[in-house]
């Protein structure tokens, strides 16, 4: 028996000095690797496999970093010569409305290689009763292509609805490609319903396989469509009738979702080609795909950037993106978010702002749609900013799923990604930089009639709801880097 100890005690400090050297040797924030560390001393073996579906950097990805930037450097760049030919110049004609534009355009320039495009009309939508027509109405018009991609896409009356137009258009000659995420869309429930777009000539394909369980909990978030390569869609709005009747346990759905027409909707089918490529290898950049225009419009436009980050970036592009924002905010601050699960930056930014007398605002759902565990982590954090000043507001008229940001009524984002870590850095991201004071302002009228629909969190309710329930929070934020 002592010789089985020995053995063991041995093997057990073996295992702990080689994970110890593995974790430093990756050169995370220290807060990060020591927790780690905790998760494999405390739990061997599980700690390993938590570790391998919810912990690897970007090395692990580093394979597919290279084929990422060997496509996009090979194939999008010259497609897109002519948009990026005007970068100087498009970047010198807005540096006059003020310095935090062109710090934040070099910004989402170099940490996530997007172009800055001006030949655009934009429009804000912010429920699906308005979303899903004009979705309908342009992929009845198209011509040549649709290009579709989404994290939840369910089976239900409206996607029927949907797939019979899909399988319609593919049969007058349009080429139809569906991108959808296996997690997300329940795929083992929907094979029926691929397999007859399938039969009809549609592509059709997961973002990534499920076999491959190592990658399981990096999940593909985005939300794309674009159709002819001129008209492009994306934020918070997945394809689901959820969306227009609340689903289940809500009355209603909150959400708010973009059309781009011009310039940007090449961006956005360079982000959804590059997904198809890693999806299914199929190389599609072609000039077919792309309507780039060669003259300015008479058109009012507005300056687009479209920003990515994903478990493979070299830079958390849209965390540092809401963390300049933030921090470059001179009079307000509105963020929208179903979840609220901060990392340090984050959090200081917040906090800073209000601190220096930044109205800061942050509206969140009032009840989760699902797992309450991030709502229970969410309460901390909650907690922690309305200290500093930052008001904090329930949504309480249905699901509030929209995911913006605006500042100072100058610029604002919209996209796929939630204030939390996951979004951050494990799930694959979208976003759209907005330079418009109009939309931006439009943004935060919207924000403000939502407040109508709002109680402001109240700290000293929450202090007095019991110290279990305020341990229970506790013991879900420790597990907030994997929700």
């Amino acid at each position: 028996m002592s010789d089985i100890g020995t053995i063991l005690t041995t093997l057990l400090t073996l295992y702990g000095v080689g994970a110890s050297l593995f974790l430093i040797s990756e050169n995370r924030r220290p807060q990060a690797t020591l927790a780690w560390m905790l998760v494999f001393f405390f739990a061997p073996g599980i700690g390993f496999v938590i570790y391998l579906l919810f912990g690897r950097g970007r090395k692990a990805f580093s394979k597919q970093s290279r084929l990422l930037r060997q496509d996009l450097a090979g194939n999008a760049r010259p497609l897109l010569e002519l948009l990026l030919s005007r970068q100087d110049a498009e970047i010198a004609r807005l540096e006059a409305a003020g310095p935090s534009h062109r710090k934040l355009m070099m910004l989402v320039r170099r940490n996530s290689y997007s172009g800055l495009t001006r030949r655009n009309r934009v429009e804000i939508m912010q429920d699906a009763t308005t979303f899903y027509p004009s979705l309908i109405a342009d992929i009845s018009a198209a011509r040549h292509s649709i290009h579709l991609q989404y994290f939840i896409w369910r089976t239900d009356s409206f996607t029927e609805e949907l797939k019979r137009l899909l399988i319609a258009k593919a049969r007058e000659g349009v080429e139809v490609r569906l991108l959808y995420d296996p997690i997300g869309s329940d795929v083992w429930f929907r094979r029926t319903h691929f397999a007859e777009m399938r039969a009809a000539g549609i592509g059709v394909a997961p973002t990534s396989p499920l076999y491959q369980l190592h990658t399981i909990s990096y999940r593909n978030h985005r939300k794309i469509t674009v159709i002819d390569g001129s008209i492009g869609y994306t934020g918070g709005m997945n394809i689901g009738k959820e969306h227009l009747d609340g689903g289940k346990g809500f009355d209603a759905w909150r959400d708010t979702q973009l059309r781009i027409v011009g310039d940007g909707a090449a961006l956005l089918q360079t982000v959804f080609m590059v997904d198809w490529y890693n999806a299914v290898r199929e190389n599609l950049f072609s000039p077919a795909y792309f309507r780039i225009a060669e003259t300015t419009s008479a058109e009012p436009d507005i300056p687009v950037q479209i920003l990515t980050s994903g478990p493979d970036s070299k830079w958390e592009a849209i965390r540092q993106l809401y963390f300049a924002m933030i921090t470059s905010a001179q009079r307000r601050v509105f963020i929208q978010s179903p979840y609220f699960i901060l990392d340090a930056s984050i959090a200081e930014a917040l906090t800073a702002a209000a601190l220096a007398g930044v109205d800061v605002r942050v509206m969140l759902s009032a009840r989760a749609s699902g797992n309450e565990v991030p709502e229970w982590a969410g309460n901390t954090f909650i907690v922690d900013v309305v200290n500093a000043g930052v008001r904090v507001f329930l949504y309480q008229r249905g699901y509030l799923h929209a995911k913006t940001i605006s500042i100072d009524s100058q610029i604002c984002s919209i996209g796929s990604t939630n204030i939390d870590i996951r979004s951050f850095g494990i799930n694959y991201e979208i976003n759209a930089v907005l330079y418009s004071s109009r939309l931006a302002a439009q943004l935060e009228r919207d924000f403000e009639r939502d407040l109508g629909y709002c109680t402001e969190f109240d700290r000293d309710a929450y202090l007095a709801r019991g110290v279990a329930i305020r341990f229970r929070d506790s013991v879900a934020r420790l597990f907030s880097p994997l929700l």
